[in-house]
């Protein structure tokens, strides 16, 4: 899914307990290109109350996927302890889609008034004009 979320314009991250080297082998043999952070000290397990406490001895982070819209608001959380819970291709898709309606104005260029904006040369409302 990554070639479609790169043309959408979106992000992934992801964050682990391993070591750094840990999640560069864990990238590259994922074949992903989006970042992989590590988190040894489990400051975001700390601070989101994540720790999986069925293994005291490893001591991981319940998987988690967070969808955020923009300025890092969360719009949807799966916990993916167990396979089933964690989001399915389809509902990240979803997911996105539905941030992009929200947080887009020319999400539908059929929307009322907005042929009028771009004629009259508003440019504020239309990707790449933005900001």
């Amino acid at each position: 899914m990554e070639p479609e979320i790169d043309v959408a314009y979106s992000r992934i991250v992801t964050i682990s307990t391993d070591d750094v080297l840990g999640c560069l082998e864990w990238r590259n043999s994922l074949g992903a290109h989006w970042p992989f952070l590590s988190d040894v000290e489990r400051v975001i397990q700390k601070d989101l109350d994540i720790q999986e406490y069925t293994d005291p001895r490893h001591n991981p982070m319940i998987p988690h996927t967070l969808m955020l819209e923009p300025g890092l608001v969360i719009y949807s959380v799966y916990d993916g302890y167990w396979y089933w819970k964690r989001p399915t291709t389809e509902e990240i898709r979803q997911d996105f889609r539905a941030i992009d309606a929200k947080n887009k104005p020319d999400w539908d260029l059929a929307t009322p008034g907005l042929r009028e904006k771009w004629e009259a040369g508003e440019r504020r409302d239309f990707w790449p004009y933005r900001d």
